[in-house]
């Protein structure tokens, strides 16, 4: 979520505003669908307006709220989080279409993307590695399953025991069933998206196309334990939690996260 956010407008919680008659927002573009857990940011704001009113932008408890939802399995704070962000005011579901990277997208175009927000490669495949959590629908990668070149074919750079694993998942192009992104541990936050990946076991087009390049495919290769990962991670984090900022008298300070101050 808090990725989605940083990428489109900046890290300004526009990602949380809920659609009106008026706009569609966001949180209803086709990459923000599978999202969740904005009850929970909801919950941390009503607390934090009982405790100290119009203190605490929605921007910075999405950037703290991701931290300790990493941190949580270890006990500790992975990342030092800076905090200030305000929120912005403006939430388009055609910006998060044009600016969010497409699970389709090769590696240049990766690039590009990750670039224009003033990230490096090396924080493209260390970023990437977020993918270790959650799950992926059907739709964004049954054609590397049964039309992949159009010719009803299958990708491959997908190692075939887990493309054939897939299938049972995936029954057709239009299925949208979820499946996890990281076999056996979408759950944990640890390196196993790193090793699955050299073993062309990467969910996505996106994911694969991170070992077509000589640069990318190296850094993988250096990201197999999961201390490595972590402290490459948290660099990362900071990084992107710090993209395009509004700060001072920019924004504001949303009373609810998913509506826009009147």
């Amino acid at each position: 979520m808090h990725f989605h956010d940083c990428f489109v407008r900046g890290c300004d919680a526009s990602v949380l505003i809920t659609s009106t008659a008026n706009n569609t927002a966001e949180k209803d573009s086709i990459p923000n669908l599978s999202l969740e857990g904005f009850e929970v940011i909801d919950e941390i704001k009503t607390e934090l307006e009982n405790k100290c009113a119009g203190k605490v932008s929605c921007a910075d408890i999405l950037a703290l709220a991701t931290r300790d939802a990493v941190s949580f399995q270890f006990q500790k704070p992975m990342w030092e989080v800076l905090t200030g962000r305000r929120d912005g005011k403006v939430s388009l579901a055609s910006e998060a279409l044009a600016n969010i990277p497409s699970p389709f997208l090769n590696f240049s175009s990766l690039l590009q993307s990750f670039k224009s927000k003033g990230l490096t490669v090396h924080d493209l495949v260390v970023l990437s590695g977020a993918h270790t959590i959650g799950h992926g629908n059907c739709i964004l990668f049954s054609n590397r399953l049964y039309n992949f070149t159009g010719k009803g074919d299958q990708d491959p750079s997908l190692d075939p025991t887990y493309a054939a694993f897939l299938k049972t998942k995936c029954r057709s192009l239009s299925d949208t069933t979820t499946v996890d992104m990281d076999p056996d541990s979408s759950k944990t936050f640890d390196a196993s998206y790193f090793v699955n990946l050299k073993q062309k076991k990467g969910l996505f087009q996106s994911d694969a196309a991170l070992l077509t390049d000589k640069t990318s495919n190296k850094i993988v290769g250096e990201l197999q334990k999961s201390t490595d990962f972590f402290k490459e991670f948290s660099q990362s984090m900071k990084r992107m939690g710090a993209i395009e900022v509004l700060t001072g008298q920019s924004g504001e300070i949303r009373k609810k996260c998913g509506v826009i101050n009147s």
